[in-house]
């Protein structure tokens, strides 16, 4: 772990605050320790699943791709199983990883995803909930394969771990559904605009550079700081801001949960979570030089190839993250950036 606060930990202090709210009214908790799910191996996952209304429920075919099996490690491959960790206690992050309506299922875009991989390589997945702490404890000591976790790439991790990207590690501006405005990936769209942002978070430290521009240029953006999700919420629906901006699952998560309320809210546009000058990946994360990232990799760029991968993304209204390619160990964050 690095000195400062990693990205993902100011990334899930900025979820948490997006979906707190929501998570505790529909009664969403995670178990009290480690949690375990053992698959089936039969071909067949059920993405979505109990996923109080996040999520739209599907079950793909996901046959065994005997090619990519090869690359795996002989132990892992006999083994038979893919011991997945996901760092979700002690309360979980929807839409990404969480425990269902059922009170038992971790469901979500994360475990979804090791599913998938897992069924690609003839394993049976075993998926592992623990804090964000023991889930690094769990690779190192070997307990764990490969989180699927929403790991983002940086230079200072790749010199204990290797990496298989998957999926874009992006920030979003939420608005009511009824406003036209659209970022379009230029911040001078935000002169003149109200802005709620979480205090201490990437995406504040992103904000605040864009104010500094437009100030240079003889314009400004309002900042706005709130308690809460709750609260920040309160004012996007009574227009006493224009706009909120955090981390992209968040958004696509409260979107959702709005749908059907008396102020419906939208993805007003989304930018790197890595700043202007790198595209930020989040990537299934193993143990450097375990041999598993290759053919993690491999089975995801099958799932992109044969439709499975937007199929998942789809489901979890979390398209708008897809990258086009898995790659083993791609460019992270410099160590400065992190």
């Amino acid at each position: 772990m690095q000195r400062r606060r990693s990205l993902r930990t100011r990334f899930v202090r900025g979820l948490g605050a997006a979906t707190a709210t929501v998570a505790l009214t529909s009664g969403l908790t995670a178990c009290g320790g480690d949690a375990e799910a053992t698959g089936s191996g039969s071909g067949k996952v059920t993405v979505g699943a109990v996923s109080n209304g996040a999520a739209r429920q599907a079950e793909l075919s996901v046959p065994v791709v005997e090619s990519l099996r090869a690359l795996l490690p002989a132990d892992v491959r006999e083994r038979g199983e893919l011991v997945i960790g996901v760092g979700a206690l002690p309360a979980g992050f929807p839409p990404l990883a969480y425990v269902g309506t059922d009170q038992k299922t971790l469901t979500g875009a994360e475990p979804d995803l090791g599913r998938l991989v897992a069924a690609t390589l003839g394993l049976a997945p075993v998926v592992k909930n623990s804090t964000w702490e023991n889930l690094f404890v769990g690779i190192d000591s070997g307990k764990v394969d490969v989180a699927f976790t929403n790991v983002t790439v940086t230079e200072e991790r790749k010199k204990k771990y290797e990496f298989a990207s998957y999926r874009q590690d992006n920030l979003a501006f939420e608005t009511l559904k009824d406003n036209a405005w659209n970022f379009g990936g230029d911040y001078r769209n935000l002169a003149g605009r109200t802005v709620a942002v979480s205090s201490g978070t990437n995406q504040e430290k992103i904000l605040l550079e864009w104010q500094k521009k437009l100030r240079a240029e003889g314009k400004d953006i309002t900042v706005k700081y709130f308690p809460d999700a709750n609260s920040t919420y309160l004012a996007l629906s009574g227009k006493k801001i224009d706009l909120s901006f955090g981390p992209n699952p968040a958004i696509a998560y409260h979107t959702t949960q709005t749908a059907s309320g008396n102020a419906p809210t939208r993805s007003a546009g989304s930018f790197s979570g890595a700043g202007e000058s790198l595209q930020g990946l989040i990537a299934a994360t193993a143990k450097k030089d375990s041999g598993l990232a290759k053919p993690v990799a491999e089975a995801i760029n099958h799932l992109i190839k044969n439709g499975q991968y937007a199929q998942l993304l789809g489901a979890w209204n979390l398209s708008d993250e897809a990258v086009t390619t898995s790659e083993v160990d791609p460019p992270g964050l410099p160590v400065t950036n992190s």
